[in-house]
């Protein structure tokens, strides 16, 4: 494949290039069971992102990002947090299970997006905001080296067993 900018005569043509542009997976209704997975992101994909929209579950504890390489890597994370109430840093937190995303109580409703970046080989880099219906607002960063190629994407709990009550989740790729 060749490219031509704007037909410009002497531009340099760049052979082999291919866009795969944005792609959007099926939104998830984050209603029941203790897990939601996103899998089959192809291999090209350098940057996923995550979308939370009023995600809530069943009890208090953080909900956290994970991903993978043929199964879900649940070690290894460097993950830290930090939540702010009326712009004032009320706690932080740190994880080694998953990028953490911080609950306060079981009723809050968390909205906000989460941004995967491949820095090198298979080192992944997270950053991420949102906000919760309990006017708190939440910082997420971290990094993680997988044993592979990302092709998996898991939003859970730390505990494992709160269940998903309510909201919408979904990716985008790239």
């Amino acid at each position: 494949m060749a490219v031509t900018i704007n037909g410009s005569a002497g531009v340099t043509t760049n052979t082999g290039a291919v866009y795969d542009s944005l792609q959007r997976a099926t939104a998830v209704a984050s209603t029941s069971g203790t897990s939601i997975d996103f899998t089959s992101i192809p291999s090209w994909a350098k940057r996923v992102t995550v979308m939370l929209q009023g995600v809530s579950t069943s009890g208090t504890s953080n909900l956290q990002l994970q991903i993978g390489a043929g199964s879900v890597t649940t070690s290894g994370y460097s993950s830290y947090a930090q939540i702010f109430n009326s712009a004032t840093l009320t706690n932080t937190g740190t994880i080694t299970t998953g990028f953490v995303i911080w609950t306060s109580a079981a009723t809050d409703t968390k909205t906000g997006v989460y941004t995967l970046v491949l820095l090198t080989g298979n080192t992944w880099v997270c950053t991420g905001n949102a906000s919760q219906s309990s006017s708190q607002s939440s910082q997420t960063s971290g990094a993680i080296a997988l044993g592979g190629t990302l092709d998996r994407v898991r939003i859970t709990t730390v505990n494992g067993t709160d269940t998903f009550d309510a909201g919408t989740i979904n990716i985008i790729y790239e």
